[in-house]
């Protein structure tokens, strides 16, 4: 039976809402009847096992898969029932970081992120300039414009591109695995990034991870996909998740790698987010 928990610090604001979707690759059918809410302000975290269809979701929310059913809603926005370049024009709300960073090695970083706005705005040289500066600043790479992506850490090159994803100030940033390669220090540091992020500019956060640490020091809500179902078997604040879900699929996944089972600890998650930095 899934449980399910929401946050309570806030009145919630529905920012997406998907809806009894199914997920297919022709008659393989990947997940079915997911519903759930992303609300505004939300660290909403994608989670499952392996193979269970997190990062096909993504790519549903995103407008880069079309589902086999259901709806995607962007308050009153059908994401689906848009034209595909009703869709492309909508997508530009969105800011987008993939595993790799997806930047361009052969461009500096401001040449990386003055790209989409000389394609898509008509914002004067002067002005994509400042642009990118502010951008590398929030991420704490002010002074790197001239840096190609060679030069820059695993976790530097995350941060440039979250710089770039927010190039067009999106009101929600999706992050498929933003912690993939990276060492546990500069994981930390890119989840206190996250929360600053949230925090200072009111951003929705998706993100798709199996990550322990970043799920329970970040998100405040969340979805458990359950590849032996092909549904979603959870939803809410993974902390709750922990304590109050009974199903042994989820318990199994948010306790694995406790000694004994153990219970998870507050001080930890808070040690975990204490703060932003950069590496």
């Amino acid at each position: 039976m899934m449980e399910q928990n929401n946050s309570t610090a806030r009145t919630p604001e529905p920012h997406i809402i998907v809806r009894d979707l199914t997920m297919a690759y022709g008659e393989n059918v990947v997940q079915k009847d997911i519903t759930f809410t992303v609300n505004k302000g939300d660290i909403f975290i994608i989670m499952g096992g392996s193979g269970c269809g997190k990062s096909t979701l993504l790519r549903l929310m995103i407008g880069l898969k079309e589902p086999a059913k259901g709806e995607v809603l962007y308050g009153d926005v059908n994401l689906w029932s848009l034209t595909p370049d009703e869709r492309e024009r909508f997508m530009r709300n969105f800011g987008i970081l993939y595993q790799s960073g997806a930047l361009w090695s052969s461009m500096t970083l401001a040449e990386n992120i003055s790209l989409p706005l000389e394609q898509y705005t008509d914002l004067s040289p002067a002005r994509i300039d400042e642009i990118v500066s502010l951008k590398l600043s929030l991420v704490g790479l002010a002074g790197f414009e001239d840096y190609y992506p060679s030069e820059l850490s695993g976790g530097m090159k995350k941060r440039a591109g979250l710089a770039r994803a927010m190039a067009f100030d999106p009101d929600i940033l999706f992050f498929d695995e933003p912690s993939a390669g990276l060492d546990p220090v500069s994981s930390k540091l890119l989840d206190d990034l996250i929360l600053e992020l949230r925090e200072s500019l009111g951003t929705t956060i998706v993100i798709v991870t199996h990550e322990l640490a970043s799920i329970f020091a970040i998100g405040n809500n969340s979805v458990f996909l359950d590849a032996d179902t092909k549904t979603m078997i959870a939803s809410g604040d993974p902390k709750k998740l922990l304590v109050e879900c009974k199903n042994p699929t989820v318990q199994s996944f948010l306790n694995r790698g406790r000694p004994g089972g153990c219970r998870y600890d507050e001080n930890e998650a808070e040690q975990h987010s204490a703060g932003p930095g950069s590496t």
